[in-house]
């Protein structure tokens, strides 16, 4: 093990609301699923790969694609009011129930970005040590508009006060790819990203968060123009 042991997460359930079976849906020759699963063991500084579900036959998939998979997730932690960090924490604690292995570093990372990069991911892990962060998460910056809805109305969100893109203070936001916390920070305060955070920039095309049918051919269309295919 490393000085800076680091576990990667994949939490994958079967049931899926918008696309039936998607973490084993056949995304240009194989699962999806088996795209993230090769990143991480791939990437330098990833100590262990271990997936997350309930069910039997992702199990089987993921041990093929060579992630472990040491234990079943409980079903109250399949419903769709189950949060990542119960999941991650879940995942923490079965492990070293297991066989003793207590990470300082838990790397959360989902089936459903599988255009994400293996550099990306050792940039994060990288970004981390050497910024002794708590939390590294991935995004791009924003500089779009934005307003809620308030009791009936309209109003500006942000910026409150409108000014030309040039001088308009970005926002950062998550694309839902990469989100790297200390296993003691996250068992303690409860939640996916601690206090002291490092954000990696990426850019806004860079990952496909598949959530939706279109999302997924997109994904499908990227790899395939990729291939040449």
């Amino acid at each position: 093990m490393s000085d800076h042991s680091v576990l990667v997460v994949i939490p994958a359930k079967a049931r899926s609301t918008r696309i039936p079976g998607k973490n084993l849906k056949d995304l240009c020759g194989k699962p999806m699923m088996a795209y993230i699963i090769e990143t991480a063991k791939g990437a330098k500084g990833v100590d262990r790969v271990v997936v997350t579900t309930e069910s039997e036959e992702i199990k089987k998939v993921a041990e093929r694609y060579g992630a472990e998979v040491p234990f079943l997730r409980p079903p109250e932690l399949t419903s769709d009011t189950a949060t990542s960090q119960e999941v991650v924490s879940h995942a923490l604690s079965a492990l070293k129930a297991h066989d003793g292995y207590d990470p300082e570093y838990v790397l959360l990372l989902y089936p459903t970005s599988p255009l994400l990069s293996r550099e990306r991911v050792e940039q994060a892990i990288a970004l981390a040590i050497e910024k002794d962060a708590d939390s590294v998460v991935s995004g791009y910056y924003d500089k779009g508009h934005y307003w809620i809805e308030d009791k009936g109305a309209w109003k500006r969100l942000y910026p409150v006060h409108p000014v030309n893109s040039q001088y308009q203070d970005p926002l950062f936001k998550e694309n839902g790819a990469i989100y790297m916390t200390r296993a003691l920070a996250l068992q303690k305060q409860k939640q996916l990203l601690a206090d002291r955070v490092e954000v990696l920039l990426m850019n806004p095309d860079e990952n496909i968060d598949v959530d939706y049918p279109e999302d997924f051919a997109r994904v499908e269309a990227t790899l395939r123009d990729r291939r040449g295919t």
